[in-house]
C-alpha cells in the first residue's frame, strides 16, 4: 500500500476543521506532534484520537529521545539524555546494554499507549566534542559502543511495537554549526566518514533498522549537496553499498540547512529525486501547502515502504518488566 510522502504538523492542542480538511489529502502521509501540540496526557490522546478519526492510515510522529528532545513529559517516563547510558558503560558494558534496552522498551510503549506509531530514535551521531547540537544526544563518542547502545535500544522499541529511525545520515556528530540555524559544512574525506560515523549506520542496518533520516549537512570533499539532497549518499552509499531497504525520512525541509537546494517545492524535488521516501515540512504551514500542491502537481505516488513504520500491537508487557524500566530511567535521571 502506498502512502503520501508529506508529513507535516498541526498548529495547536485541538485539530482544527482546515486541518481535518488537510490531513484528508492523499499526498499526506505523515504527521509530527510537537511540544505546542501537547497540554497534557488525557489532552493528547484525545488530539491522536481525533487524528484516527479523520486517518486510520496516517503515519503519526514524535521526537522522544529523551534528555533535551522529549515533547511529552506529563504522565510518561522522564528519559535522560542518551550519552548517560555511555557513561555508565564506562563501569558496567552489560548493565549500560541492558539499561539501553530498558529505555528503549519504556519510551515506545508509553507513546504506543499513545497510539503514536514512531518516535524519530535513536540517534546514531557520534560526540566529538564539537556540536553543541547533538552533544549529549549521541550515546557515546566511540562507534562501536553507538552500536552497542543504539542496537539495544533499538531491540527494546521493537520488541514495544515500534520501528526505529537512524538519525543523522551519515553523521551530524562533527559540524559545529547547526543545522536549524545554519548550513554546516563537513570537511572531513569520505574515509574519515567511513570510518567512525557510517559504522553505526552499516552494523544497525544488518540488524534491521527501518528507517534512516539524513543530516542537512555538506560534506564538501564528498559531494557540493546536503546528503538529504544528495543521490551519492542516499542511492550509491545507503541503497547500493549499505543495502539498505528502508524508509527515508527527509530532516524537516523547512531548516536553514535545506536553504541550499532552493524554494520549498524544490527542496521536496532535489530530496525525492535523492531518495527521500518521506518529506518533513514543519513549523511552517504556508510551506507545507506549497509542498502539498507541488506533490499534487506531479502526481506523485507515494511509497509503499512508509507502511513498514506504522506502530504493531504486541499485546501486554510484565508489568515488572516496566516497572524495572522506570526504575533504570529514574536512576539515570538522577545520576
Amino acid at each position: 500500500m502506498k502512502t503520501g510522502a508529506l508529513m507535516l504538523d498541526l498548529e495547536g492542542l485541538e485539530l482544527l476543521d482546515d486541518e481535518r480538511t488537510l490531513l484528508k489529502q492523499p499526498e499526506v502521509g505523515g504527521l509530527i506532534l510537537f511540544g505546542r501540540n501537547i497540554d497534557s496526557y488525557e489532552q493528547l490522546k484525545a488530539l491522536v484520537k481525533s487524528i484516527r478519526e479523520v486517518r486510520p492510515d496516517l503515519l503519526i510522529a514524535i521526537d522522544q529521545e529523551g534528555g533535551r528532545v522529549q515533547r511529552l513529559k506529563d504522565n510518561v517516563s522522564l528519559l535522560p539524555p542518551m550519552a548517560k547510558l555511555g557513561q555508565l558503560a564506562r563501569s558496567g558494558q552489560e548493565e549500560a546494554i541492558s539499561s539501553a534496552e530498558a529505555l528503549g522498551l519504556l519510551m515506545a510503549w508509553e507513546l504506543r499507549e499513545l497510539d503514536i506509531d514512531i518516535s524519530f530514535a535513536p540517534v546514531l551521531d557520534l560526540d566529538f566534542g564539537r556540536s553543541g547540537v547533538i552533544g549529549d544526544r549521541a550515546f557515546a563518542d566511540d562507534a562501536k559502543q553507538v552500536v552497542a547502545l543504539a542496537g539495544a535500544f533499538m531491540a527494546g522499541m521493537k520488541r514495544a511495537g515500534m520501528a526505529a529511525t537512524g538519525k543523522h545520515f551519515p553523521g551530524h556528530g562533527w559540524v559545529e554549526a547547526d543545522s536549524h540555524l545554519d548550513v554546516p559544512v563537513d570537511e572531513r574525506s569520505l574515509g574519515e566518514i567511513e570510518s567512525q560515523d557510517l559504522v553505526p549506520f552499516a552494523s544497525l542496518i544488518e540488524a534491521g533498522l527501518a528507517g534512516i533520516m539524513p543530516a542537512h549537512v555538506i560534506y564538501k570533499q564528498v559531494d557540493s549537496q546536503p546528503a538529504g539532497f544528495s543521490s551519492f549518499w542516499l542511492q550509491q552509499v545507503l541503497r547500493d553499498r549499505l543495502g539498505f531497504e528502508g524508509i527515508i525520512f527527509s530532516d524537516d525541509l523547512t531548516m536553514e540547512g535545506a536553504s541550499v537546494a532552493g524554494s520549498f517545492p524544490e527542496r521536496a524535488a532535489q530530496a525525492l529525486e535523492a531518495g527521500c521516501d518521506m518529506l518533513l515540512v514543519c513549523n511552517n504551514r504556508a510551506a507545507a501547502l506549497e509542498v502539498l500542491d507541488w506533490l499534487k502537481s506531479q502526481n506523485h505516488p507515494g511509497s509503499e515502504r512508509i507502511s513498514a513504520m506504522r506502530g504493531q500491537t504486541v499485546g501486554s508487557l510484565d508489568d515488572g518488566l516496566l516497572s524495572s524500566a522506570r526504575e533504570v530511567a529514574a536512576r539515570l535521571m538522577d545520576s
